[in-house]
């Protein structure tokens, strides 16, 4: 290991390799999706073809984060971690080798695995690495390289596949894994972990719960809330759910202890991040649109508008989790999911709409407000559950994050279409032009969408106010 026991930077350096971690699946969360019209021509395949590569990686990454964070606890948080980054690397170069589209989505899914066992245990190490002093500003600096990441995908990802192809943009993962992976095995301690047996039941009832659930969210609007494929879905998610908690009850060492869910801190802060990524992501998921389609801008310049929302986010975090550590997480929290809900409904009013500038304000307000929350409502997580499940609290930030991403896209896609239609119909009674109709249900439709995404803010906000503000010492 490195020499850097003595060294008061130690801690941030294991920070940076921690963050590379992070940095490499936020990236590849969004950096493929500029990819796919290339890989369709590329492959000669279909578009429902394609989108399993998308798919494939959010299934498996959301699916398996709480059987990684719980083996993490069980075997060392370092050890999943090294095996996470060594998987991802070897399955980002099989990927840009890929000769098939089948090879492609089989080697995403390992990806994916690798990914989860990275996204699972990264903030079980960076809080076992920093007190409680300085935890939040440390979560929060995690939590501006994730939304660095996730707003640089679309960017990246276009400048290396119009430069080098497609398969560029799972061959630049090489070097930063490997980086990667020899900075952790260097400079990250080994912290025993407390072997148990391990809940198979619960880790195999737990994935297909999370599985079919997200897979029933991604396609119920194309192929209808009320088609017998989305109802088998859903009806398994639910049979799989009640499985699962039978067997945490039963279980000598279950997956994740069920008593967790007494602490009010604990329940609150997990709910409040899922409302808070659902939110985020209706106006992730819509406003490319709006902008695009009705004002009309340069892909460019609108990727740019919206890169406005992660650096204000990416500024603020550090500060509130600082801030955190001296005052608790109850008052920013609610303070950003707040900020969160007044940037929607300000959004959902015409005259802004039609205001670039304002939009801008707008999508600025958002990110203080994300900045605001998610610091200190991670460190309260990774506070409230003890030292011998850190990886399962960094499991749950994580599978939480992911499930209110789904939902933010699958209900906005879902209100949106539904307004749209009605709107529409309406308008044609109207002596005015298609493309007028089109126009005007848009953003109408796009107007009650964020209505809805303000009023779950708002419910944010409720949750965040109600929970306890000091969180239990670790043990």
């Amino acid at each position: 290991m490195l020499n850097l026991n003595n060294s008061p930077y130690r801690k941030w350096f294991i920070l940076v390799s921690v963050s590379l971690g992070m940095l490499m699946c936020s990236l590849d969360a969004t950096i493929v999706n500029i990819s796919l019209p290339q890989i369709t021509q590329y492959f000669h395949t279909s578009m429902a073809n394609v989108e399993w590569i998308v798919m494939i990686y959010l299934l498996f990454i959301s699916s398996s984060l709480l059987t990684f964070g719980r083996l993490g606890d069980m075997y060392g948080h370092k050890p999943l971690y090294l095996i996470g980054f060594a998987i991802f690397t070897i399955a980002s170069a099989l990927n840009g080798m890929s000769y098939s589209i089948h090879y492609l989505i089989t080697f995403r899914a390992l990806q994916a695995i690798g990914g989860g066992m990275l996204m699972a245990v990264s903030q079980a190490i960076i809080a076992a690495t920093f007190d409680v002093s300085q935890r939040g500003r440390a979560i929060g600096m995690n939590a501006v390289i994730v939304s660095l990441g996730l707003a640089m995908g679309p960017t990246i990802g276009g400048i290396l596949v119009s430069k080098f192809g497609w398969q560029a943009i799972f061959l630049v993962n090489i070097p930063v894994g490997i980086i990667g992976t020899l900075a952790v095995a260097l400079i990250v301690p080994y912290k025993k972990g407390t072997p148990q047996k391990f809940d198979y039941l619960g880790a195999l009832s737990s994935f297909i719960f999370l599985s079919t659930f997200l897979l029933g969210l991604s396609y119920g609007q194309d192929w209808g809330w009320d088609s017998l494929s989305i109802l088998a879905l859903f009806s398994a998610s639910i049979i799989t759910f009640l499985v699962f908690i039978l067997v945490e009850k039963n279980h000598s060492y279950p997956m994740i202890q069920l008593v967790l869910f007494k602490n009010r801190l604990f329940s609150a802060a997990n709910f409040a991040a899922m409302l808070n990524y659902f939110t985020q992501y209706i106006i992730i998921f819509l406003m490319p649109f709006y902008l695009l389609n009705l004002v009309h801008m340069k892909a460019s310049d609108a990727g740019l508008l919206m890169g406005v929302f992660p650096l204000t986010a990416a500024i603020v975090a550090p500060f509130s989790g600082t801030i955190s550590d001296r005052i608790g997480s109850r008052f920013l929290t609610s303070l950003g999911m707040g900020s969160i809900g007044l940037a929607i409904f300000m959004l959902s009013t015409t005259n802004v709409l039609s205001n670039t500038p304002l939009i801008v304000v707008c999508l600025a307000l958002v990110g203080v407000g994300t900045g605001l929350f998610v610091s200190p409502n991670n460190a309260a997580i990774m506070a409230s559950v003890p030292k011998s499940m850190q990886g399962i609290g960094s499991g749950m930030i994580a599978t939480m994050r992911t499930i209110g991403q789904v939902m933010g896209v699958a209900v906005s896609g879902a209100v949106f279409s539904n307004r749209q239609a009605v709107y529409m119909t309406v308008l044609k009674i109207e002596n005015l032009s298609i493309s007028q109709i089109n126009n005007q249900s848009f953003i109408w439709a796009i107007r009650d969408t964020y209505l809805v995404a303000g009023t779950i803010a708002l419910l944010g906000v409720i949750v965040c106010l109600v929970r306890s503000n000091n969180s239990p010492v670790l043990k």
